[in-house]
């Protein structure tokens, strides 16, 4: 290991790289935010400005979270709000599986890094020119939910 980067330092690093190589053309846009003490707390809300320029081709809007082993559950409830350009907004209350019944974690997974993209919308146009932003806050029964790492936004626009 290098010198003064810890092993969750290095993971991220090294996921980070392989991301940026495998760069993709369609990709609107992408950003994560990391959870302070991986620890998401139910004040700390992730905000996403999202610049559109685009009103003609649809997309399709992905989460992405990390969590660890320490993720007392094998779902999550997220409360999500989209506000567009022209001050409309609107609210969504999801839930997804993390794990099946036996507690196998869904998605891809490093050591103790466990890492899943969950769909949002799917053929998603943008029809006011602008800055967009979505606003996301878990709706767990704990404050301070353990074990996230980081949550992520990624819009990617259809190819025709």
């Amino acid at each position: 290991m290098i010198k003064g980067i810890n092993r969750y330092s290095f993971v991220l690093i090294l996921t980070s790289l392989v991301l940026l190589s495998s760069c993709n053309s369609n990709v609107v846009y992408t950003d994560s935010l990391e959870m302070p003490e991986r620890t998401w707390k139910l004040l700390d809300i992730p905000a996403f400005k999202i610049p559109v320029t685009d009103t003609l081709n649809s997309n399709n809007v992905f989460f992405t979270i990390r969590t660890g082993s320490s993720y007392p559950f094998r779902n999550i409830y997220l409360f999500v709000t989209t506000t567009s350009p022209d001050g409309k907004s609107i609210t969504d209350t999801l839930q997804y599986n993390l794990a099946d019944e036996k507690g196998k974690w869904y998605g891809k997974g490093f050591g103790d890094i466990h890492e899943l993209n969950l769909p949002y919308k799917t053929n998603v146009y943008f029809p006011v020119k602008g800055s967009y932003q979505f606003k996301i806050q878990h709706g767990m029964r704990v404050e301070d939910l353990k074990g996230v790492y980081d949550f992520g936004l990624r819009i990617e626009k259809i190819s025709k």
